[in-house]
C-alpha cells in the first residue's frame, strides 16, 4: 500500500501541489516570527500559493525566499502548520463520523436519543483530542513535502480586497 501511496504522491501535479503547500507554510512560520499576532493564512496549488494578510509583497518575498532557504538547507520540518486545514478537516471528519455512529446506534426512543446525543458529545469531544496528532501526520506524509526539490519563486503580485490583500507567488520547478 505504501508503494502505492507513493506513487500517486509523485505524481508530477500533486508532487507539485504538496512542495507549495509546505513552502507556503514555512512562508508562514516566517512571517508569523516577524509579525506576531498578525492573522495570516494561504491557500497552494500547483502554480503556487497565496498568501492572505495584510503585509507587504516585499515582507512575503523575504519570507517565501527565508522560508525556500531554510527547507532546502534540511528545515523540513517548516513544511508542517498546527493551523492547517488538514489538521482541522481530520479532525473534523473522524469527530463527525464518531458523532454520527453514536446517533445511529441510539435508540428510537427519545431518552435514548438524549443518551445518544450524550454519547456523541463525548466521542466527538474525545475524537477531536486524538486527531491532532494524526492531522499533524497526514500533513508531514501525504498534504506537504519538506523537501522542495527543484522548485523556486518567479514572481509575486497582490491584489487587495477589502481589508485583506492575496499576495500570490508563483513558483516553477
Amino acid at each position: 500500500m505504501s508503494s502505492l501511496l507513493d506513487e500517486i504522491l509523485n505524481v508530477s501535479i500533486i508532487s507539485r501541489v504538496r512542495r507549495n503547500h509546505g513552502l507556503e507554510h514555512a512562508t508562514l512560520h516566517v512571517l508569523s516570527k516577524k509579525y506576531p499576532g498578525k492573522s495570516l493564512f494561504g491557500q497552494s496549488g500547483p502554480g503556487g500559493f497565496i498568501i492572505f494578510g495584510d503585509v507587504t509583497d516585499e515582507a512575503v518575498q523575504l519570507a517565501a525566499d527565508e522560508g525556500l532557504q531554510r527547507m532546502q538547507a534540511g528545515e523540513q520540518n517548516l513544511a508542517v502548520h498546527p493551523n492547517c486545514g488538514t489538521n482541522f478537516v481530520t479532525s473534523g471528519v473522524i469527530a463527525g463520523s464518531a458523532a454520527a455512529l453514536a446517533m445511529l446506534l441510539a435508540g428510537q426512543r427519545k431518552r435514548d436519543k438524549l443518551e445518544g446525543f450524550s454519547l456523541a458529545v463525548l466521542l466527538a469531544t474525545l475524537s477531536l483530542i486524538f486527531t491532532q496528532p494524526l492531522g499533524l501526520l497526514l500533513q508531514e506524509k501525504v498534504t506537504t513535502s519538506g523537501m522542495p526539490g527543484d522548485l523556486r519563486i518567479v514572481s509575486i503580485t497582490s491584489r487587495r480586497r477589502g481589508n485583506m490583500v492575496a499576495h500570490r507567488v508563483n513558483t516553477r520547478g
